[in-house]
């Protein structure tokens, strides 16, 4: 060593003499210096100096002309275009070239004589923290005698042989970290610390600001891009078509002009414009068969051969087509105000000089520099440039995208780091070249130029449109796609022109009636034809052949030309029963669907007071589908939970905590009258299946005071007569109100967990909650009460959990974690430090989460938690203790449909670490495709070996409602689908806390094979499908019991391939005939995909419901605030809509039928004369005013029972899905009752006043008479009928019948009062004629209760020998059966739950199917004694809600004592 030293002495003096000038050898005398401890110091300062220096230089050139090298590269490939930047680039690198070698030749003259140095010189960056430069087997002492400051040497040196002039020394040290080596610079944040440490102290201590997210180093963003983007983009060629996109950052003049001018930032929902309203709108209208047939008609009727007036036709197909483009345009002028709202919003925009100004959304262009501040939404694409951070990163939450709330960590390139001011935007200019506009959400490829360098970009730099800046208090970006161009735009889909089931149908109705039409009219001809050959033209007084006659030139009546004449005569018919077709029909369902829309937006019962939103109809066109639905397909994240999760129960060394009690066995009690159901369920279960420590037993009857004051007695459970409202008041005391926290259990709330047998078990699972995780903690309103935030719901809801039990997390900075414990010796909270060396992520391939801590006791443990299956694989043998029980555990949390995650630890050797965390950090600073699989390796190496502590269950809390929601909704007959982008495990448990499965179901679990996935062919992997559905129809055929349905589970790979057409007739009949069906890790385009085949293979009327992009509610046709609300929407606006609507068109039919058959009459016994039975207005007045208003209110306010029924009796919503009350046998029905009435009409007013005098003096009733009685006989036969359909009358339907019927006879007076040049034959008509004649009134009379009496002979058979459910339900509750026989309610009640497969009610019946089955199959019962004596009693009238909690006396007994006395019935 001393050899060695001397050495190095001798080259220092050696240089320090070349540096003096004298260059003679001065060796001589030197071997017999002393050597002292400042000798050493001094050389080794000096060398190091020189070579930091040298090092220093030499890297630097390097990687300088490796730079130049690669783009002098680029541009030779480019030279065509880029000549002369090329020549500039080689001279450039010659000189950079030439500059090295010179560097290299002085670098290598002074690293001659210090070449035993090398060996002592260390450079690198361990477990995130500066190691420093140091030496390799050395004393603490040296190291501190290096670390000091020292006199820095002349940078320039001077030889009288050679002249050397280095360069100036640079202020910086070499790379710090990797992300410094990707930025070719050290970045500020790394500077910052290194001068931290040559202060000699840390930096989180001399830096006092709140740690951010930001801080911590550990997420996948942090990643650089290089390792994100995929290999294969390495082979994309920008400006080729995908990759054309061209953007000037900070130059938007550029984009004004092509080839560079791209879409605008405004963005519209609305289904037309200014423009195209009017032929699009006109468009819609006449493509309804009724419109177009009445706009022939009323261009006929300017030719000569109509029978009325042409105002009379043209009037009121411009009034019905009117209204309905009036409706459609305030629909579309509703969306108008939304989008102006979203487009007028503001952001701030640079306008040059480091100027920002405030603009429209609308006025953005590509290239602009936008600043975006804190919890502003994003106008539209933007590239990341900085942010307020120092690290450049941000976080976002897209819930407006894919419905999730959990924050995204987003960050710009380190490059533009320095533009996080307004000025510094000034000069900022770049070139991104990047991809084409397209709807992928997760993906982007791109390149930025910037300072004449190229620097990759991916989605991690991307912010979307719609997003919202979360946590952040500004942003800079540029604008990369506007408007259409958006990718959230792009997943959104153009308002389409949608029709229900029933208004296609309609159309068919329609078909029909012209089809009668057209019979009569030919009927009408005919007959014309042949009574004009051979009787009119024997009509003398007709002269008809006469060849004087002028008006012989009449085509219609023209015997030498019959053909014509008939042909003429046709068309005229055409026009005069045109009444058969109910022209007002459309619009007055246009009416109507606009009113049932109002009632929907007005329903205070679906308002969310917590968002304060209600139900919103944002079209009115498919009301009564909500009626037919016969599945549903939903979404999960933002539908079916809230993204909130809440910590509900634990398995801590073996024993559960937080009650075994779910809902349905509660209920399932309830029925049976059971009043212990986990001491039933020890009775009825096998001896084996159910073991507990003797420490949870004891920890149980130390508590079972507090249990008992829980079920509201003192001394046990036999005291029935506590108040129901104390009960529920004591339970919810002990039931936690804390956000994220839904758990109580004695035995180790408040503190009581540092009394267990086995504590350091205990204490590790706690410790493994608070500190395994990304959070950070925020301050709370509360004292001693912390809020935090973290990269997942679950993570924050473990911190909240173990804050409740006394390990509270409350700091961290880079290297350190703070806790506040409770010692279990003293039962004091003490501070403590655990050092954190390393945090292996979690992601969905590793599917667990590690840190490895030091404690203050120098002890390293590696904390671990992820899925059971992965834990449970990486146990020691000695870690198993508590498998067993743990595995019951797990089963039983997941029947409740909660999320599980099991805890391990392992105690670590300061060796193993040391030598693993080698290969870990260069694992970790590697760069390229092998980074992943390097880290994958590492992390296997230590995750091994673990003991196992137990599993937490977590609840992904539903949105309120949700469970009781789906049971209605599955009790109505509808099928439910989960689609949802989660992994399959989290898509089953949502499956169980929704009701979705069921512990009996059979669950088929269809995925592509680990062989058929590694082979990737086409071929293979649907040949492994085919093989799997061809199995899953064998177990279906062999499945004969009906009480254990099939459910399928779907994964998203398998989804993809059974969904292709030639295998997707394979997959579908086995989808449907399922009672479940959950697709998991589904992309947005198979969302749509599979509605769409579904909707085309059932032909049913599919619901799909979602948020985000994938189903932009701009584009839907009602939103909801809440799950919840979809069973009121559909079970009861959804069946009211479906038979109002079914209602509606059938009246429509009857009484157009019941008009416009008298014409038809009247022309054949007149003999075809071609005379007009009714007065013009008479024709117009019908169907506009004297019959529209009884029919609106029929499909506003009609009820056939209330609400509450109705979700009383779900079932009832099926007469919509089987369309009971719109067959083609109710509608020929309704044709044949109008063709009855209309006969009994006409006949009776023929027959009674043709043979009678009409007045007084004798005279006969004339044409104008006969066209009034009948006439108004008609308006009181069709209003009389529908007085018979309402079954629900308020004030308004009394109003708008008897005033409509009143409103016939103003205008008959009004009507006459008029001079006869205006009221032609009804001058004087009321008053003079019908009012005073006795036989008007008695005809009127007559006529109609014949008329109706067909109709009220069918619902009264009807009633008596087949009635429907809801005739069954209406005579139950008006004869007051629902009060006063409370069991036949009852009875119906529970006929409607029978067919049910999932909900709620399902899994009850299936469970209690289970526990009499096994009561059934127990022959020998069991009782045990207590320690403290406790009778259990089975009366029937303690509440369910008293067993809420767990009752210690289920745990399972000795056996000496099992075979006491017999189970209480």
């Amino acid at each position: 060593m001393r050899r060695g030293v001397m050495k190095t002495l001798k080259a220092v003096r050696r240089m320090k003499t070349i540096e003096n000038g004298d260059f003679s050898n001065s060796e001589s005398n030197s071997d017999g210096e002393e050597l002292t401890l400042d000798a050493i110091q001094e050389a080794y300062k000096t060398m190091f100096s020189k070579w930091v220096k040298m090092c220093e230089i030499n890297k630097s050139l390097r990687k300088r002309a490796n730079e130049l090298v690669k783009e002098n590269d680029v541009l030779k490939r480019a030279a065509d275009n880029y000549e002369f930047l090329a020549t500039e680039r080689e001279k450039k690198l010659k000189e950079t070239r030439a500059e090295l070698e010179s560097t290299q030749k002085n670098l290598n003259m002074m690293t001659s004589g210090t070449n035993k140095l090398e060996h002592i010189l260390l450079l690198g960056r361990s477990s995130g923290d500066w190691q420093g430069l140091g030496y390799t087997g050395e004393s603490s002492t040296s190291k501190k005698v290096f670390m000091k400051e020292t006199p820095t040497p002349e940078p320039q040196t001077t030889l009288s042989k050679k002249v050397i002039i280095l360069p100036p020394r640079r202020k910086r040290f070499v790379p710090i970290c990797h992300y410094c080596s990707l930025a070719g610079h050290i970045r500020p944040r790394c500077y910052k610390y290194l001068n931290a440490l040559k202060r000699g102290f840390s930096p989180s201590v001399s830096r006092k600001k709140k740690l951010k997210w930001s801080k911590l180093y550990s997420f996948s963003c942090m990643k650089p891009c290089g390792a994100m983007v995929n290999e294969d983009l390495s082979s994309v060629v920008f400006g080729q078509p995908g990759f054309s996109r061209l953007v000037f950052c900070n130059e938007p003049h550029m984009h004004k002009a092509k080839p560079y001018k791209y879409a605008k930032n405004y963005v519209s929902t609305a289904k037309y414009s200014v423009v195209s309203f009017l032929p699009k709108a006109l468009f819609e209208q006449f493509r309804r068969v009724a419109n177009l047939y009445f706009l022939l008609a009323a261009l006929l009727s300017f030719s000569p051969i109509t029978a009325f007036d042409s105002v009379s036709l043209i009037a009121p197909l411009v009034f019905v087509v009117g209204i309905s483009m009036l409706k459609e345009a305030v629909e579309d002028w509703h969306r108008f105000l939304q989008d102006l709202n979203v487009n007028s919003r503001l952001v701030q925009v640079h306008i040059g000089g480091g100027i920002f100004v405030s603009k429209a959304w609308k006025e953005v262009c590509v290239g602009d520099v936008v600043k975006v501040t804190k919890d502003e939404y994003f106008p539209c694409d933007i590239l990341l440039l900085s942010s307020s951070y120092e690290d450049g990163i941000c976080y976002i939450e897209t819930m407006n995208l894919d419905g999730e709330t959990n924050l995204k960590v987003k960050r710009c390139l380190e490059e533009t780091l320095n533009l996080d001011k307004d000025e510094e935007i000034g000069d900022f200019k770049a070139i991104i070249r990047c991809e084409d506009p397209n709807p992928q959400l997760y993906t982007f490829v791109g390149n930025l130029e910037l300072r004449n360098k190229s620097f990759p970009l991916c989605p991690v730099q991307l912010l979307l449109r719609d997003s919202k800046l979360r946590n952040t208090e500004y942003i800079y970006g540029v604008v990369i796609f506007t408007g259409k161009d958006a990718k959230a735009v792009r997943n959104s889909t153009m308002v389409p022109s949608k029709r229900s089931r029933i208004e296609r149908k309609m159309d068919h109705v329609i078909y029909l009636l012209f089809s009668m039409l057209v019979l009569i009219s030919l009927l009408t001809a005919t007959g014309f034809s042949v009574f004009l050959k051979t009787r009119m033209v024997n009509g003398w007084y007709l002269r008809l052949e006469d060849d004087n006659n002028d008006d012989n030139d009449d085509l219609l009546f023209n015997p030498s030309s019959v053909l014509v004449s008939g042909l003429l005569q046709f068309l005229r018919a055409i026009i005069l029963y045109g009444y058969l077709i109910p022209i007002s029909l459309y619009v007055s369902i246009e009416v109507v669907k606009v009113l049932q829309a109002l009632l929907i937006n007005k329903d205070t019962q679906m308002y969310d007071d917590v968002s304060c939103k209600s139900v919103r109809a944002r079209t009115s066109n498919l009301n009564e589908e909500l009626g037919q639905v016969e599945m549903i397909l939903s979404d999960k994240t933002g539908t079916l939970t809230c993204n909130q999760m809440e910590f509900r129960k634990c398995s801590i060394a073996g024993i559960s905590y937080g009650g075994d009690i779910n809902k349905v066995d509660l209920e399932a009690s309830k029925i049976m009258n059971i009043v212990d159901i986990e001491a039933f369920q020890f009775c009825t279960d096998d001896l084996d299946t159910r073991s507990q420590s003797l420490q949870g037993f004891e920890s149980s009857m130390a508590d079972i005071g507090t249990q008992m004051a829980v079920l509201g007695t003192k001394k046990g459970v036999q005291n029935p007569s506590s108040n129901e409202n104390s009960e529920i008041s004591s339970a919810c005391k002990l039931v936690s109100n804390i956000k994220g926290f839904n758990f109580w259990d004695d035995r180790i709330m408040n503190k009581k967990w540092i009394h267990a047998s086995n504590l350091f078990d205990v204490t590790m699972f706690f410790r493994v909650m608070a500190l395994c995780h990304t959070g950070i903690p925020v301050e709370d309103d509360k004292v001693d009460m912390l809020k935090y935030e973290a990269e997942s719901p679950e993570e924050v809801a473990f911190l909240i959990a173990a804050q409740e039990f006394g390990l509270q997390f409350y700091g961290r900075t880079q290297s350190t974690m703070f806790l506040k414990e409770v010692d279990p010796y003293s039962g004091k909270v003490v501070k403590r430090q655990y050092k954190l060396l390393n945090l292996l992520e979690f992601c969905s391939s590793r599917k667990r989460m590690s840190v490895i801590v030091c404690n203050e006791d120098g002890q390293i443990f590696l904390l671990c938690k992820g899925a059971d299956s992965i834990i449970f694989n990486r146990l020691a043998d000695n870690g198993r203790t508590y498998q067993e029980a743990t595995t019951r555990h797990l089963s039983s949390y997941a029947e409740d449909g909660l999320r599980t995650l099991a805890f391990a630890y392992r105690l670590l050797d300061d060796s193993e670490y040391k030598s693993w965390n080698k290969i870990f950090t260069q694992a970790k600073t590697t760069i390229g495709p092998e980074r992943e699989e390097l880290l994958e390796k590492a992390s296997e190496m230590i995750e091994k070996d673990l003991i196992l502590l137990g599993v937490v269950a977590v609840e992904d809390k539903l949105q309120k409602g949700v469970p009781e929601c789906i049971d209605k909704l599955a009790q109505a007959g509808m099928k439910i689908w989960l689609l949802t982008g989660d992994k399959k495990e989290t898509a089953i448990n949502i499956g169980y806390a929704c009701s979705l499965l069921r512990q009996d179901m059979k669950q088929l679990h269809l995925s592509l094979g680990k062989e058929a996935e590694t082979y990737d062919q086409l071929k293979v992997m649907k040949e492994d499908i085919i093989n799997q559905l061809d199995g899953f129809y064998r177990i279906m055929s062999k499945e004969s019991n009906q009480h254990s349905p099939l459910a399928l589970v779907v994964d998203g790979k398998a989804l993809e391939i059974a969904l292709r057409c030639d295998v997707k007739d394979h997959f579908l009949p086995l989808a449907v005939k399922c009672a479940s069906v959950i697709c998991c890790r589904v992309s947005p385009k198979q969302k749509a995909l599979i509605t769409r085949l579904v909707k085309e293979f059932t032909g049913k009327t599919i619901l799909a419901i979602g948020d985000g992009a994938n189903d932009a509610v701009m584009a839907s046709d009602f939103s909801l605030p809440q799950f919840r609300f979809l069973g009121r929407l559909l079970i009861v606006h959804g069946h009211w809509c479906y038979k109002r609507i079914s209602k509606m068109i059938l009246y429509f039919v009857y009484k157009n039928i019941a008009f416009g058959l008298t014409l038809f009459y009247y022309e054949l016994y007149t003999s075809f004369s071609g005379e007009v039975l009714y007065d013009d207005w008479y024709m117009t007045l019908f169907n506009v005013i004297l019959t529209s208003l009884p029919v609106i209110s029929l499909g506003v306010l009609e009820q056939d029972v209330s609400s509450e029924v109705c979700l009383q009796f779900p079932a009832l919503y099926q007469q919509g899905q089987r369309n009971t009350h719109f067959t083609w046998s109710r509608i020929i029905g309704w044709i044949l009752n109008g063709v009855v009435s209309s006969l009994v009409i006409f006949l009776s007013n023929i027959y009674i006043l043709s043979p009678n005098s009409f007045r007084k003096d004798g005279a006969v009733a004339d044409l104008t008479h006969l066209g009034a009685m009948t006439y108004t006989c008609i308006i009181w036969t069709v209003n009389c009928q529908i007085s018979l359909i309402i079954n629900h009358f308020t004030w308004i339907q009394h109003l708008f019948i008897w005033g409509s019927i009143f409103l016939w006879y103003i205008f008959l007076f009004v009507y006459g009062a008029l001079s006869p040049a205006y009221s032609e034959g009804g001058f004087h008509l009321l008053v003079e004629s019908l009012g005073t004649s006795p036989m008007y009134w008695t005809v009127t009379f007559l006529a109609m209760v014949v008329s109706l009496l067909p109709y009220f002979i069918h619902i009264a058979i009807q009633r008596l020998f087949f009635p429907m459910d809801d005739h069954v339900i209406q005579e139950i509750k008006y004869c007051g059966k629902d009060v006063d026989d409370d069991k036949m309610w009852q009875r119906e009640q529970n006929n409607s739950k029978k067919t049910a497969q999932i909900g709620f009610s399902a899994r009850v019946e299936a469970r209690l199917r289970d526990l009499k089955g096994n009561l059934q199959h127990k022959k020998e019962p069991y009782l045990f004694s207590l320690p403290s004596p406790l009778i259990l009693s089975a009366a029937p009238t303690i509440s369910p809600l008293q067993h809420r909690r767990k009752i210690p006396v289920s745990l399972k007994p000795p056996r000496s004592q099992r075979k006491a006395a017999t189970l209480p019935s």
